[in-house]
């Protein structure tokens, strides 16, 4: 099981360089965090891009799918990565595994991962919500999504 997720509403760099999660990212991240969880989400690794709004909303995830998960910042996750450096990571690697992000890197890494081959492809990817998805081969198969900001 993989569960890409793209982080919560964050502040403007006006407000915050470092651009942590907005208070209504932090209310909706949460929200999805727990509805991830309660479709039984339980991953066994959670990796984030290292960016404070990625790292607080992996932080959600990891307090309400599953606390003993390995934790950390990865290599390959920045907006402006090639998603192929990820795909390439995630092929033959069983574990349940929750990746948080950015755009545009989600959509292109999702394209990849469905088989499509085309990194720059713009597949609707719900902003701040998330895609779980299933190997079958290496190809992956969506099997559901939730939006980010229509969970409560």
């Amino acid at each position: 099981m993989l569960l890409l997720v793209h982080h919560g509403d964050a502040v403007g760099p006006d407000v915050d360089p470092m651009r942590p999660l907005s208070s209504a990212g932090l209310a909706a991240s949460t929200a999805l965090a727990e509805a991830a969880a309660a479709r039984g989400i339980k991953p066994e690794v959670i990796w984030h891009s290292g960016k404070i709004r990625a790292k607080q909303t992996a932080q959600l995830f990891w307090r309400a799918c599953n606390p003993l998960a390995g934790f950390e910042a990865v290599h390959g996750l920045q907006p402006g990565d090639p998603p192929r450096w990820m795909r390439d990571r995630l092929l033959g690697d069983t574990r349940s595994i929750l990746v948080v992000g950015h755009m545009p890197h989600l959509p292109g890494l999702l394209s990849l991962l469905r088989g499509e081959h085309n990194e720059s492809a713009a597949p609707d990817f719900p902003a701040h919500g998330c895609v779980a998805l299933t190997a079958d081969g290496d190809v992956w198969k969506e099997i559901w999504r939730l939006k980010g900001g229509e969970v409560r």
